[in-house]
């Protein structure tokens, strides 16, 4: 059946809304969430694709923080994006916080690498988190602008921090370690070799050097 008349961005509506629409689904409960589960989630998500026509090719469960990747389920969904193969164009979660809790910049990475692989993706109780239409690159880029809103405001923390800690007489860095140079050429007086007495001291070599050297 032709097309009807559109415009540019009608047709790429057009074209997406036509084409098999296959989906996994991606579904966690932290470990701390005792007692819970993901069948919750997985109820809701499962009544969205029936009532979409849409075909569930797998369901991805992890049972994990999501404050870091090193999930399994998460590492095997993303995994199978990445494959020329692949039997899905879509992964739908119930909501982004599922989804990913490593922050803003992390989670958009995660979220962009799919985008890179072709696969869309959908938070279903976030009905603006959604590339699977015509405002992709209009939802990619908010996201975006929340992550650079978000280095900088850490950056902004940091050097509160560091500028609080100097006026009130803190330096930043490793405490000084205090070196009894007289105990060090009293050793080296005594016959004791620049290792043996970096071995007693507890001291880089280089340093026993140093110091034996100064009383040359």
């Amino acid at each position: 059946m032709p097309e009807p008349d559109c415009t540019e961005n009608d047709r790429i509506w057009y074209n997406w809304s036509m084409k098999p629409q296959r989906i996994v689904l991606y579904a966690r409960v932290s470990t701390k969430d005792k007692g819970q589960d993901c069948q919750n989630q997985l109820i809701e998500l499962r009544e969205y694709a029936a009532k979409e026509g849409l075909t569930i090719v797998c369901e991805y469960i992890d049972q994990k923080s999501g404050k870091t990747s090193d999930r399994p389920e998460f590492q095997a969904m993303m995994k199978a994006a990445a494959d020329p193969n692949r039997d899905f164009d879509m992964v739908l979660f119930w909501r982004l916080d599922r989804f990913s809790r490593e922050g803003v910049l992390e989670t958009l990475q995660h979220l962009q690498e799919l985008n890179q692989h072709g696969v869309c993706w959908k938070s279903l109780r976030e009905q603006f988190l959604d590339t699977c239409g015509m405002f992709k690159d209009a939802v990619l880029s908010i996201l975006a602008s929340i992550a650079r809103q978000e280095r900088v405001t850490l950056s902004e923390r940091t050097l509160a921090g560091l500028e609080r800690a100097r006026r009130q007489g803190r330096v930043g860095g490793r405490p000084k370690r205090i070196v009894d140079r007289q105990k060090i050429w009293d050793l080296r007086a005594g016959g004791y070799s620049l290792g043996e007495i970096a071995g007693q001291m507890r001291i880089p070599r280089s340093t026993v050097a140093r110091i034996c050297k100064e009383a040359a």
